[in-house]
């Protein structure tokens, strides 16, 4: 079973149904629910502040879940909030599970960024397990992670040279949306499913 977080900001449908493909998924926001799934994957769209404010309540299932070692799939905003601190909400700390401060884009073409883009596959990384480098996933975003610590799996280009997907332990996270990237994404989605 594969626990989806609910806090409210996210689209939580399509990453269930992603899921589903390979494994039974319940989405929920109930503490025991989560510490019984074999794997957590926390989604997101929205707002920084807004997002840890609504996840306040699960901040310590959250850590629960890290130090179990249980996988954990952090999706865009999901994989921001993993972060100490973002420019999008200064002030207002972050999970501080990855050392590091959340960007926003400076000196590009347009926001969000949204689009196909490419990753660039900079460490092994059992997510890209049969995905080639350089394959192309589906961002919307305006702001970008960066890590203090070496964590970082892949990287994308966008105005500059950004982490689109870290690991850190048994903490995984993408910039873009899996659930959005076709097949591609699904290779992934199932790859973080058949994680031991």
């Amino acid at each position: 079973m594969i626990g989806i977080i609910d806090y409210n900001a996210g689209n939580l449908r399509s990453i269930e149904k992603a899921i589903e493909l390979y494994d039974k998924a319940i989405i929920t926001k109930n503490e025991e629910d989560l510490l019984s799934c074999d794997k957590v994957v926390l989604p997101g769209v929205g707002n920084f502040g807004t997002a840890m404010k609504n996840l306040s309540p699960l901040v310590n299932t959250i850590n629960t879940i890290i130090s179990e070692k249980i996988p954990f799939l952090g999706i865009c905003l999901g994989m921001q909030v993993l972060f100490n601190e973002s420019e999008e909400k200064e002030g207002i700390k972050g999970l501080g599970l990855i050392k590091g401060k959340v960007i926003r884009f400076k000196n590009v073409e347009k926001l969000p960024h949204m689009g196909w883009n490419n990753v660039k596959i900079v460490n092994d990384c059992p997510l890209f397990e049969g995905i080639l480098d350089n394959s192309y996933f589906y961002f919307v975003h305006s702001y970008y992670v960066n890590p203090d610590e070496n964590c970082v799996v892949g990287k994308t280009t966008y105005g500059l040279e950004f982490p689109s997907v870290v690991n850190k332990d048994n903490i995984f996270a993408t910039q873009f949306h899996p659930e959005k990237s076709g097949k591609i994404g699904l290779k992934l989605i199932e790859n973080f499913v058949e994680l031991i």
